[in-house]
């Protein structure tokens, strides 16, 4: 007999518990906990995992001694999209599991999809939220009429892995985790415990296998991932996909990687014809303006091993009301609140009289704190409404103290700027140990504070 059991899972952390409390015990978090029913009692044949084979030629692992086990031995994809490669650490890891989540409509399905039929390799594509004729739609909107790419349309996790293990793909991608469900329980498709045991499936089949997944998650309003933080737990690689609506680039982050770095970046351009890869995403973030405007300048920045060029426009006005007004779209405002402190501190501008504004062009957000000088650059610019030099660019951080510190990869950071066409560049003079000036055909000009900075650029 099938044994029909009640339980009570924390929306927030994934936890269960016997019967409702207010307060989950686990993570803390009131109100989360949600009725679930689970099925219990299932034969061992209903039990048997679909992907395994039925010969009885079953072997389960033993202890190796680490001296034994060969390094290196890794094998990976590289797959024709050097974007994804780059985030992945180098190419996609034979039996890895990797989570893609993003915003509805950004375009995950598509990049996906793209990616299944780009490679030269049996891929098994399985939807829970397209039929088969919006995919060959989507395919046929891509340019892609031949591919070795099978479509399942499925929501059934045991007969999804029956079929894996029948075609024997070379790639398994699920489109989305949270449609899939498992035939073990008898909750709602995208309920915790049911996203919980297809993800646990499917880790399992990619383990067993050597076959890697792709698996595409939804994302609540607080822009998490849907589901138990067990999710992420689980998989070996989290991206996210993200941009804004009213820009067409697309830029893929690495959240969580087993395999390699988790400061890389991918950036995709939108078209009518799918995503495009951006390989310089330098020339798409520079300003378009060929007239020297003021609060404009120019900052050498490193996303992972990527160096980039990016714009900067700051925007300092009088200020109308009696507080003034602070708003940074792209950078941190506690660390625009910290600069412009140091400003007025340090070299007498009276910030606190205006309102200050600032953008990081192409709609991108940047962490690396080498923008610092390109920040209080162009807050002096448009404070003092004197342009700077289209040909100048900058990298480097600012302290309390208003001394310019030194930065990581200032080489590469100095060669993208001289292979754009810069023709000077300001760092920190803290950066020139070891460091070769002569060899750069682009003017290097150190500085040691911010004060230093000011005379350089407008006395």
């Amino acid at each position: 007999m099938v044994k029909v059991k009640k339980i009570f899972a924390c929306t927030n952390c994934g936890a269960t518990a016997a019967k409702w409390n207010g307060k989950c015990n686990s993570c803390g978090e009131w109100n989360t906990l949600v009725e679930e029913i689970v099925m219990k009692g299932e034969t061992k044949q209903e039990k048997k995992q679909a992907w395994r084979k039925t010969d009885g030629k079953t072997t389960s692992p033993k202890p190796v001694p680490l001296a034994e086990i060969k390094s290196g031995s890794t094998r990976r994809f590289v797959t024709q999209d050097e974007e994804l490669n780059r985030v992945l650490g180098g190419g996609l890891v034979a039996g890895s599991i990797v989570l893609i989540g993003g915003q509805p409509g950004i375009g995950k399905s598509t990049l996906l999809l793209q990616l299944a039929l780009s490679l030269p390799l049996k891929v098994l594509y399985v939807s829970g939220e397209e039929s088969e004729e919006q995919i060959k739609m989507r395919a046929n909107r891509l340019g892609f009429t031949e591919a070795d790419c099978y479509i399942l349309t499925e929501t059934n996790t045991s007969k999804i892995l029956t079929h894996a293990q029948n075609l024997e793909p070379q790639l398994l991608v699920i489109d989305s985790i949270q449609t899939m469900s498992s035939p073990h329980l008898d909750s709602t498709p995208g309920s915790i415990s049911q996203v919980r045991e297809c993800a646990g499936d499917l880790q399992r089949f990619a383990k067993e296998t050597n076959i890697p997944v792709f698996v595409i998650g939804h994302i609540n309003k607080e822009g998490s991932i849907a589901g138990p933080k067990l999710l992420e737990h689980i998989v070996d690689t989290v991206l996210q996909f993200e941009g804004d609506r009213h820009y067409t680039y697309r830029i893929l982050r690495t959240i969580k990687n087993r395999f390699g770095s988790t400061d890389e970046m991918g950036i995709y351009e939108m078209q009518a014809n799918g995503l495009r890869q951006v390989s310089n995403p330098s020339e798409l973030l520079l300003s378009q303006n060929e007239e020297q405007l003021s609060g404009s300048a120019i900052a050498a920045t490193m996303e992972g091993m990527r160096p980039m060029l990016i714009e900067s426009q700051a925007l300092v006005s009088t200020a109308v009301y009696g507080t003034p007004q602070r708003s940074a779209t792209g950078f941190d405002l506690r660390r625009l609140s910290m600069l412009l402190a140091v400003l007025e501190k340090r070299c007498g501008f009276m910030f606190g009289q205006h309102d200050v504004f600032l953008n990081i062009a192409g709609g991108i957000r940047v962490d690396d704190p080498a923008i610092d000088l390109a920040i209080i650059s162009a807050l002096i610019s448009s404070h003092q409404d004197v342009s700077i030099p289209s040909d100048a660019c900058f990298a480097g951080e600012v302290g309390l103290s208003g001394e310019i510190r030194a930065v990581s990869r200032i080489e590469q950071r100095i060669q993208e700027a001289n292979r754009l066409g810069f023709k000077e560049i300001y760092i920190s003079k803290y950066n020139t140990k070891g460091l070769d000036i002569e060899r750069f055909d682009i003017k290097v000009n150190t500085v040691g504070k911010v004060e230093h900075l000011y005379n350089a650029l407008f006395m």
